[in-house]
């Protein structure tokens, strides 16, 4: 049997090796970038630019803020809760070049899912956008948080401009809830009091822990998976490889539209950008269509990650028409099934295939993708990445053949090191071989491509984000009117997926709309359930467990 049945048609050109990574941590990549690109555009956001050089110095004084105002000592964990600004790089890489470890969370996230997750990861610190300080401030006297750096749309966007949008956003558009968290500092004025101060970087090496990213995992519980400095490096440089010579160093436009705490844009925008030089222009709210498209159609951009929802968005916005694909060269889709029917609407307008590919939290990003230039969406995840291998493994271990269905196992230089503090759970999913077992169910195809084709686990995937039934289910147990509730996944036009919720009441005027209110207080939009069917009585295994298999259309 083939071990590798995709090597014969891999793109040409493409090593199917990584070879040893010339760079020992991110810090050192971004030094390196700033030594190619320095007065280069790094990041722009709202019509403003920040070069190499700037993201430089002002993340140096982030740093320095940190170990000599804060006290923070290598190994110490500091979240992120923002949108794509300008800040968001400065504060990744002054967090890493002091030493510590980046936590990213979800801006949007309610008070129970940031109490878990600064508690979880033992956060000592936070960069947090003024938007969501409300909901830091119900919960920081239950977290082991004692430093929080608020930071604003304007931070980075000059005086008039950054005064003018921070104005419109707290007091016209009523966009930043009241908060009060005593003894915080302003973003500006961390800088501000880090500049000049001295700097120790410590040496850091390629097994030093540089991201916890959560995720419900192959499990459904969140929890943060471990992501060293040499694995988002790998992948990084496998992307590279794989992009061959199509992406120029120090001339490509990248529209950073996905937010950067996803572990997509994370490494395929921030991280890869910066090593490559793009100019990466930062989309804050992706949501807001009609300015997206004002904003691309002003780029001429070469390059773009997005989920199918936000092709299907954009798509569907007429004034897409006017926007100059001229300059494009790879549009890519992940976290989520691309719909063929999206992939083709593309394909019609830009000229450019949508390059479908696959990747976990647990993988530093990506696993594997279409080869840039395949004439017409292939309906699968394209091939393994340089040094990664793919293997499709029966319930008891053993690797089947090419063409049948099993659990996609992957192993490679980007595969994490663990769950932060689980042993347990890292076992179930990390063998002694060092393959990963990703919980999808996938084949490989004749041509050697990957194809996803089922979920090992009930999780839900809607949007691209990883939504999981056992939390849901937990918060719709708490509700007074509830006997017993299960959740799985429906098909839907816009998101892919919507969570649907099953629910058993003991109030019998408990409606829809009530169980729906009571979820978006507690959890994040897109996991409340859209849609809520009332039972008698849910579907059970003689042991008592709720059978959701049951539950799902025949």
């Amino acid at each position: 049997m083939n071990a590798r049945p995709w090597l014969a048609n891999y793109p040409a050109g493409v090593p199917h090796e990584l070879g040893a990574p010339d760079i020992e941590s991110l810090p050192h990549m971004l030094a390196e970038a700033v030594r190619k690109f320095g007065p280069k555009p790094a990041f722009e956001n709202f019509g403003v630019t920040a070069s190499f050089d700037e993201i430089d110095e002002r993340s140096r004084a982030l740093a320095a803020y940190l170990q000599t105002e804060l006290g923070l000592r290598k190994g110490d964990r500091v979240a992120v809760m923002m949108p794509n600004l300008i800040n968001y790089p400065i504060a990744l890489f002054g967090i890493l070049r002091a030493g510590l470890v980046v936590v990213s969370v979800n801006p949007l996230y309610t008070a129970r899912e940031l109490e878990h997750q600064l508690k979880d990861s033992g956060a000592s610190a936070i960069v947090i956008y003024e938007g969501s300080a409300h909901t830091l401030q119900e919960v920081i006297s239950r977290t082991p948080v004692k430093h929080v750096i608020v930071s604003s749309v304007g931070d980075m966007l000059g005086f008039a401009k950054g005064m003018l949008l921070n104005f419109v956003l707290r007091h016209v558009k009523k966009m930043v809830p009241a908060w009060n968290l005593p003894g915080s500092v302003r973003f500006p004025e961390a800088l501000a009091r880090g500049s000049g101060k001295p700097l120790n970087e410590p040496p850091l090496k390629g097994d030093d822990l540089a991201f916890l990213q959560y995720t419900g995992g192959t499990t459904g519980v969140s929890k943060g998976a471990m992501l060293l400095h040499r694995q988002v490096i790998a992948n990084c440089l496998q992307i590279r490889l794989y992009a061959g010579t199509n992406f120029r160093e120090g001339e490509e436009v990248a529209i950073a539209a996905l937010p950067f705490y996803h572990i997509l844009a994370l490494v395929l925008n921030c991280m890869l950008g910066v090593y490559r030089g793009d100019r990466q222009i930062l989309i804050t709210n992706p949501r807001d269509i009609p300015r997206f498209v004002k904003t691309i159609a002003k780029s001429r951009f070469s390059f773009m990650v997005g989920v199918n929802t936000l092709y299907t968005a954009l798509l569907n916005n007429p004034d897409i028409r006017s926007v100059d694909f001229s300059n494009l060269k790879m549009c890519g889709g992940g976290g989520a099934p691309l719909q063929l029917a999206v992939a083709k609407r593309w394909k019609e307008l830009t000229g450019h295939t949508l390059l479908e590919g696959y990747g976990l939290t647990e993988t530093s990003g990506a696993v594997s993708v279409n080869p840039i230039g395949i004439a017409d969406h292939t309906g699968t995840t394209g091939f393994p990445m340089p040094s990664t291998e793919i293997e499709i493994r029966a319930e008891d271990g053993t690797v089947l053949p090419q063409g049948e269905v099993g659990q996609v196992c992957v192993r490679g230089p980007q595969v994490m090191a663990g769950y932060w503090q689980r042993p347990e759970e890292t076992a179930k999913v990390l063998g002694t071989d060092g393959f990963l077992a990703t919980g999808d169910m996938g084949l490989i195809t004749p041509e050697g491509y990957l194809k996803i084709v089922d979920r090992l686990k009930d999780m839900i995937l809607v949007s691209g984000f990883n939504v999981y039934p056992n939390e849901i289910e937990d918060v719709l147990a708490g509700h007074p009117g509830i006997v017993e509730a299960a959740v799985i996944g429906v098909p839907d036009e816009q998101s892919g997926e919507a969570v649907k919720a099953f629910v058993v009441r003991k109030d019998p005027a408990l409606t829809a709309e009530a169980v729906i209110a009571f979820c978006k207080q507690n959890l994040t939009g897109y996991k409340v359930p859209r849609h809520v069917e009332f039972r008698d009585a849910l579907p059970k295994s003689p042991v008592g467990k709720i059978l959701r298999k049951d539950l799902r259309p025949k």
